[in-house]
């Protein structure tokens, strides 16, 4: 995995993990497939919700050990 297609975002806070997501997709090209790592309980509405506001694709959504991962097409 492309470290400029993962955002760690293990210990951050609501709203942290979107503004970084945003921010990382910004940088990417459309079709780029970008994973986010967190384990705020908030992201698990606000990284979906995020996507749909931002007409981005939420590909997948899964727990891990203790965290999520969230994978974001962007569009």
């Amino acid at each position: 995995m492309s470290d400029n297609l993962t955002l760690d975002a293990l210990g951050l806070l609501c709203p942290l993990p979107v503004l970084k997501a945003r921010k990382r997709l910004k940088s990417l090209e459309k079709g780029d497939v970008l994973t986010v790592l967190a384990d705020d309980p908030a992201a698990i509405v606000d990284i979906p919700h995020f996507c749909v506001e931002s007409g981005h694709d939420l590909v997948r959504q899964a727990d891990a050990d203790g965290h999520q991962i969230y994978e974001i097409r962007k569009t």
